[in-house]
């Protein structure tokens, strides 16, 4: 493919674009589901083709196309060229792309247990293994939905300022949905996720059956013991379940520069934060917030961007302070800043656009006894069931599941649906310690129109947080 995008871009720059881009995209997988025992099929992915991105005249178009030919590469290019001649006219100011240095480099994850190695029945008996751990435990399960999906995403980046980059990322997950229900009561365990870039063995490493297991063993044990949470002002602990669901929707999302300047308005909200707020406080000075696509291993794992930017953490938050946005090209150049190389597009039919990849509230100094030491009454709220947050990333609701009393410094019973809801500059000012470990999970996360789901981790450290306002159902 290296020859057709080179192809694109030279032929953008023939027909009048001032800058010129293309990406080749090759999917490729498996994904098989099981509910309640039985295998509901299997399903084979096979996508690849071309897109193309230009500059013209101040005017951005965009084209793709997925048949692999120089005659239909050049048509798109052609489209994305009228596009961008129209869009120019229509346009107050024109775009223009912040200066960067570019690579030409390969990389790839490798796989220690290669899928595409592994015959789905193999696959399956993941599955299989799951349902036999939860229907071992005796308690009643009466809707299980699993799901296993693998994926190997090929690319090439090319654009007319030098980039040349080549990637090669194999995605592997595993989903499940539980309902126990015990004394005449339900709970559930809503779509739990386990997902890496990397092998199978990532998989069979984590052991998301011993997951299963727990997690309908604590769905009973909260029907048959849990209590009324405390109402009012209490001490709350919350896990890096919750913290990564809090750090994504308050933070991650809300410091989106396109976001911030306006884009966005019509399809996925606005934003509470504007370009003048880097260097304003807005939590205490244990929170720090990272968004980082170089883990390794991790579900939004990448080195290099979709417009061909060295990828790097960025401190979104550091020591309390708003200390950087996420960027593409377009919205750094607006306040004169370099990307940090967090455009990214689900596929080559989809225009990169500004995303997260692995948001966390970095590791502090405290352990979790530490933490509930010396809180005379509070929560520890492990995981959620919901939560519920504006179009400004600033009110905001999370109901736990999972969650137990604190009382004079121990875990006690469990209690139902602890509710929090605070504001974004509540929620973070009030945290004043941070515990050492850090877990990451999963999530699909939603922007753009027409919609664009991409893979992320969510997670974080366990952090306190002093003199909340919880509710009750």
């Amino acid at each position: 493919m290296h020859d057709l995008v080179e192809f694109a871009v030279e032929r953008a720059l023939d027909l009048g674009a001032e800058y010129a881009e293309a990406r080749f995209e090759e999917k490729q997988g498996t994904s098989i589901a099981m509910k309640n025992g039985v295998p509901e099929g299997l399903s084979l992915l096979s996508d690849r083709g071309i897109g193309i991105r230009v500059l013209v005249n101040g005017g951005m178009g965009f084209a793709s196309t997925n048949v692999l030919t120089k005659e239909s590469v050049a048509e798109a290019v052609e489209r994305a060229v009228k596009l961008a001649k129209s869009a120019s006219k229509l346009r107050k100011e024109p775009i223009k792309f912040s200066e960067e240095h570019f690579h030409q480099v390969k990389y790839e994850v490798k796989m220690k247990k290669d899928f595409r190695d592994v015959p789905p029945e193999e696959k399956l008996e993941l599955l299989k293994k799951i349902e036999e751990e939860v229907m071992g435990t005796g308690i009643k399960v009466p809707m299980r939905y699993l799901a296993y999906s693998d994926q190997l995403w090929k690319k090439v980046f090319v654009n007319s300022e030098g980039a040349y980059v080549k990637s090669k990322i194999p995605r592997v997950s595993v989903m499940y949905n539980l309902v126990v229900f015990e004394n005449g009561q339900m709970e559930q365990a809503p779509f739990i996720e386990r997902a890496f870039s990397g092998g199978l063995e990532l998989i069979e490493k984590d052991e998301p059956w011993e997951r299963a297991k727990k997690e309908v063993e604590t769905l009973r044990k909260l029907i048959v013991e849990g209590k009324r949470p405390p109402e009012g002002k209490v001490d709350l602990v919350i896990s890096p379940e919750v913290a990564g669901i809090a750090v994504h929707e308050s933070v991650g999302h809300p410091y989106e520069l396109d976001r911030i300047m306006g884009r966005e308005a019509a399809q996925a909200g606005e934003s509470f934060v504007k370009p003048d707020m880097l260097g304003e406080r807005i939590g205490s000075e244990v929170v720090t917030v990272i968004d980082d696509p170089t883990i390794p291993n991790s579900w939004g794992f990448y080195l290099y961007d979709d417009e061909g930017v060295k990828a790097r953490p960025r401190y979104l938050i550091r020591n309390g302070i708003i200390t950087e946005f996420l960027m593409n090209r377009e919205y750094a150049y607006k306040l004169g800043l370099n990307s940090n190389a967090a455009a990214r597009a689900i596929n080559y039919n989809r225009e990169p656009i500004v995303r997260m990849a692995n948001t966390y509230l970095a590791p502090g100094d405290y352990s979790f006894e530490e933490l509930i030491e010396d809180i005379k009454l509070g929560v520890y709220m492990v995981s959620f069931n919901e939560w519920n947050i504006d179009d400004r990333r600033y009110q905001q609701r999370y109901i736990g599941r999972e969650a137990y009393l604190i009382e004079n410094g121990e875990i006690k019973h469990p209690v139902k649906r602890p509710i929090l809801e605070i504001t974004t500059r509540g929620l973070w000012t009030s945290v004043d310690a941070v515990g050492k470990e850090v877990e990451f999970y999963p999530g699909t996360c939603g922007k753009g129109e027409p919609g664009q789901g991409v893979p992320v981790w969510m997670g974080g450290a366990h952090a306190r947080l002093r003199d909340i306002p919880l509710r009750r159902p």
